[in-house]
């Protein structure tokens, strides 16, 4: 498996340790950033994005002090259905309900809980029915929609 991963300056030490447990069985591409010095969080979530949506990744990582600010930035992004999991649970749907091209988590969550909530969405499989292919092109209208209004 393909896995991007990307994080600011508070989720440096969190994306590093991922990275050792994922680079075992799959290929992680690392898009920064690479020490602990402030960044925009904007700026990573971007470069990571951009990649999962040309089909470069099978799944994106975001990580940030909350998890938020990567999130929305993601998410702003036509393409990319990001989900902030906080737990397996979380992570679960964020996959089977959701089909979430990118999660992102918070840095100050333990290596132990985030190597089960990844492990959690990458094992789950999207559900495949017509209750949440429909929830889904919900979303990508309202994402058509607000292009459609910028114009």
């Amino acid at each position: 498996m393909k896995i991007g991963i990307a994080c600011d300056h508070r989720g440096y030490e969190l994306k590093n340790k991922i990275i050792k447990y994922l680079g075992k069985r799959n290929e992680v591409i690392d898009y920064g950033t690479d020490s602990g010095v402030i960044v925009d969080y904007v700026d990573y979530a971007k470069k990571l994005c951009e990649n999962v949506k040309k089909d470069k990744l099978d799944f994106g990582i975001l990580i940030c002090g909350t998890g938020i600010g990567m999130t929305i930035a993601a998410n702003k992004m036509k393409g990319i259905m990001c989900a902030k999991i906080d737990n397996e649970e979380e992570a679960y749907y964020a996959k089977a309900h959701n089909n979430a091209n990118v999660i992102s988590i918070s840095s100050k969550k333990n290596i132990l809980v985030v190597k089960d909530m990844i492990d959690k969405y990458m094992k789950a499989e999207f559900i495949d029915s017509e209750r949440y292919k429909k929830r889904i092109k919900k979303i990508k209208d309202l994402e058509k929609n607000r292009s459609k209004n910028k114009k």
